[in-house]
């Protein structure tokens, strides 16, 4: 869509829309760039603060996911006008928590009037430049680490129709609302070349743009790769959400499966993801260390494949 539309070149603009990276990088001096990005969404929730909290948290993703610091952010977000002021201030409130908790500081926003409720925020972070970790920058023998598991597209979309409990979707709510913060606070102490975040493009397309920006192959071993267990018999049912039809789309003839993978499982890692975890690339002689200090902080770290000289697919499913 955007083919022919004319854009400025600015030498200092060393990530932008055509990267199909995560956030833009603008190199202001030798030793600092401006990291931002945006993001805003309809609510995945009825309670109006968990939605706030769930939105923050995936509008700050993208910049923690380019190794940089999120410092200023502006709210995005229309009301319905029937909503009530109560629900809208709970809504902000939920936004306002994860940014405090990444020590970002809400600066304003815009607000419209609109039949459908929606929220998330513009974020600005700031990193040095040679700290830079895009998604296009993932090294042969590189080892490639998850920090959340996989399957709340297809558990929220069964949860509509009451088929999950009150427990499992407290915890995939807990889930989405936590910071890619800690993630982020722990890889930038490795030898990382590469990360992402794994949100609409699921698994499988992120990990695509990942091994296709990179030129390299990525392997993936679906028997490592985490994810909810409920989420199979749900699969099994049908309730998968239609970005996953898509993603499978935008992969079509650039994906090799090797192996036995189930059709439950190769949906899950086509499954569309809300604030999901961050997809790592990290030299091997750190990978296992790094994988032991995510476990050790947070409630997953998981090792789920590896990175290869390019080959006759982008991805390969062991």
């Amino acid at each position: 869509m955007l083919d022919g539309i004319p854009r400025h070149h600015d030498d200092r603009l060393i990530v932008g829309y055509d990267k199909s990276d995560d956030a833009s990088v603008y190199v202001v001096r030798d030793d600092l760039a401006i990291v931002q990005s945006v993001d805003f969404f309809p609510p995945i929730v009825d309670d109006p603060y968990t939605f706030g909290q769930i939105a923050a948290a995936n509008s700050l993703s993208d910049i923690f996911a380019m190794g940089a610091e999120p410092k200023l952010a502006m709210n995005v977000m229309a009301i319905n006008s029937a909503m009530g002021q109560e629900a809208v201030r709970d809504l902000l409130q939920g936004g306002y928590s994860k940014a405090y908790e990444a020590g970002v500081l809400i600066t304003g926003g815009h607000t419209i009037e609109d039949k459908e409720p929606k929220y998330g925020l513009s974020v600005t972070g700031f990193m040095h430049p040679a700290q830079l970790l895009s998604n296009s920058s993932a090294r042969e023998g590189d080892i490639l680490l998850l920090t959340k598991p996989l399957g709340v597209g297809i558990l929220t979309t069964a949860a509509k129709v009451g088929l999950v409990d009150e427990t499992l979707e407290r915890q995939l709510f807990k889930e989405m609302a936590e910071l890619n913060k800690y993630g982020r606070d722990i890889m930038i102490k490795y030898d990382v070349h590469s990360c992402t975040d794994i949100t609409g493009f699921g698994l499988m397309g992120h990990a695509y743009e990942m091994a296709s920006g990179s030129g390299v192959t990525i392997h993936l071993d679906a028997a490592d790769v985490p994810y909810h267990e409920e989420a199979i018999a749900m699969a099994e049912q049908g309730f998968i959400p239609a970005g996953a039809y898509r993603n499978r789309d935008y992969t079509e003839g650039h994906v090799r499966i090797e192996g036995n993978v189930s059709a439950p499982v190769l949906d899950i890692l086509y499954d569309p993801q809300t604030s999901g975890g961050l997809m790592i690339a990290v030299s091997e002689k750190d990978a296992i260390a790094l994988e032991r200090e995510l476990k050790g902080s947070l409630p997953c770290g998981q090792i789920i494949g590896h990175v290869t000289a390019k080959e006759d697919a982008d991805l390969v499913i062991d």
